[in-house]
């Protein structure tokens, strides 16, 4: 499926996607890129939605199943520019690998899916039963599966395929991640009177304590729900001859299938509980992190950071289906789990939509200085995306 005149279009695809700096909330630029893009490679139609998320059509002539590819299209910042060998927003092409921020993580993948869904559509004459759809989401990187909600909402796809780096290989789930805040409330004093005051920081180390020693939970499959200290503020900051009326913490918690907002908490709930009946100067409390972000479009993102695990069985139809695709298109994927978050957290763990992951380049080039992908995973990224499209709409 992929000419030469092909793998110059999607080559020439990814680098204009790089050229096109678009930081968390700076999206526009790589958005007006897709939308031309879309237009040229003969989609039905594109639109914007009010987060600033970027979706194409393709309608095929028949009635049946929605396919969705998801890419997100925002990048982490580039802080040195100068430590870069080539420029980070300049698509540079060196032995065999295209360069640039956000080259693996994610428009490298994103290309090939605009690119393999067109090239499905112009080969099959759209003669298939259902509808394409791939999406350039905003705001995944500090928001992952919330800029998602939109599109579910708008287009309801009967499956998604999540185009995060994979190396390539099947993914059938992933653990989820959850921001947890612990806060205490002390009581303000002189340093040279500590005892007049009560120190919110002292308290918190004994929690801290506490949190350290909870068993995580387990899975078979996604290993432990790891709970760790990744912040600690307290105030007044800088606290010059002042005794810490508040301190907060917050923990990362990885989020296993079937956990609730109500179950993670709980343990740490009922600690709390107990603490504070033995220490009545201690007043705690827990909660989630709320985040609030500002889109391109001027909307804003609001929302608890709980992003949900998910898992499908190997024998399910739509990774059957996805498998023997990947195997047609030349390629032997092994079926595995995601080690990160991602978009799936909303499509599989939060409505329950049949979710793959599926995607060219190494996990670990993401957020790196020099990223990059190369262009034959490029290419066969594509091939793979096609494959599935094959394999999904075959009669």
């Amino acid at each position: 499926m992929l000419n030469e005149v092909r793998k110059e279009q999607l080559i020439k695809l990814c680098q204009e996607l790089i050229r096109c700096p678009s930081v968390s909330g700076q999206e526009d630029k790589v958005v007006e890129a897709i939308k031309k893009n879309f237009q040229a490679l003969g989609y039905d139609d594109c639109y914007v939605d009010c987060y600033g998320n970027v979706i194409g059509h393709i309608k095929g002539t028949g009635k049946g199943k929605a396919i969705l590819f998801d890419g997100h299209i925002d990048t982490v910042p580039v802080t040195d520019e100068l430590k870069w060998k080539f420029g980070p927003f300049c698509g540079e092409i060196s032995e065999g690998k295209i360069y640039g921020r956000g080259a693996s993580d994610m428009k490298g993948q994103l290309s090939a899916m605009i690119a393999a869904a067109a090239y499905f559509a112009e080969d099959t004459n759209k003669e298939f039963d259902g509808d394409v759809y791939v999406a350039g989401v905003v705001h995944e990187e500090i928001f992952e599966g919330v800029a998602a909600r939109k599109i579910s909402d708008a287009i309801n796809p009967d499956y998604v395929v999540i185009g995060e780096s994979s190396e390539l290989n099947l993914k059938i789930g992933q653990r989820g991640r959850a921001e947890i805040v612990v806060e205490v409330f002390g009581k303000p004093a002189h340093s040279a009177n500590p005892e007049k005051g009560i120190n919110s920081v002292y308290k918190m180390a004994k929690i801290i304590d506490r949190i350290q020693g909870l068993k995580p939970t387990t899975h078979e499959e996604l290993g432990d729900g790891i709970l760790v200290l990744t912040d600690i503020k307290s105030s007044p900051y800088p606290g010059a001859s002042v005794v810490p009326e508040y301190c907060r913490a917050t923990f990362d918690r990885r989020l296993l299938v079937g956990e609730t907002k109500e179950s993670v908490l709980a343990p740490i709930k009922e600690f709390l509980d107990e603490m504070m009946k033995e220490d009545d100067e201690l007043n705690a409390k827990v909660s989630y992190a709320i985040g609030s972000e500002i889109c391109y479009t001027g909307e804003t993102i609001t929302g608890e950071r709980f992003f949900p695990g998910w898992l499908f069985d190997k024998e399910d139809e739509f990774i059957q289906a996805a498998y023997k695709g990947l195997k047609e298109a030349g390629l032997n994927p092994e079926i595995t789990n995601y080690s990160f978050c991602t978009n799936g957290s909303h499509y599989a763990g939060e409505k329950g939509i049949k979710t793959i992951g599926f995607g060219p380049s190494q996990e670990n080039l993401a957020h790196t200085i020099n990223e990059y992908i190369e262009i034959e995973q490029l290419e066969k990224g594509a091939k793979g995306y096609y494959g599935i499209l094959k394999s999904v709409y075959s009669k």
